[in-house]
């Protein structure tokens, strides 16, 4: 199962979209306080659906608690970041990859990403742009790596619901 961190995420609606994603891919979010609003907060749960129930969610008092209760994290954790030099479809994702995402207004530190340096990772984009939305961000390098897992157990072919597809 892979993992979805936020650390001292900000922005509910972007928390439960990522909620959302992650209940479609079978991802475990992990969210590491401060954060921004109560996890209780109805633009969370208006984002994250009906899904917010099914999620995977587990939220830790600062990123020492995190570390502590996942020590596996530390030989498997990557960080998303504008400051990486390696792009995230360079890597190879173990199925049980944790992947890290900072908070909007700051990103992950510096001094944590010095700590991983081979495991920074950025999405290509225009230089006059400071980052992508942080649900878009999550959606992007996350299904990458579950694409190079082969997309687990999840549905890989859809129906439609008045006509057939043609064989």
């Amino acid at each position: 199962m892979l993992n979805i961190v936020l650390l001292e995420p900000e922005m509910p609606a972007n928390t439960g979209n990522i909620g959302r994603t992650c209940c479609a891919t079978g991802t475990k979010l992990h969210l590491i306080e401060p954060m921004g609003f109560k996890i209780n907060d109805k633009t969370l749960k208006r984002a994250g659906l009906d899904y917010w129930e099914k999620l995977d969610v587990t939220v830790y008092d600062c990123l020492e608690d995190f570390l502590e209760k996942n020590e596996a994290a530390v030989g498997k954790m990557f960080m998303a970041t504008t400051k990486a030099q390696k792009i995230y479809s360079d890597v190879s994702y173990p199925e049980d990859a944790y992947i890290m995402f900072g908070k909007e207004s700051a990103g992950i530190p510096e001094e944590l990403l010095v700590e991983y340096q081979e495991r920074a990772i950025r999405i290509p984009m225009n230089e006059e742009i400071r980052s992508l939305n942080l649900s878009n961000s999550v959606a992007i390098v996350l299904y990458e790596a579950l694409r190079q897992n082969n997309f687990f157990s999840m549905q890989l072919g859809g129906t439609l619901h008045r006509l057939q597809w043609k064989n």
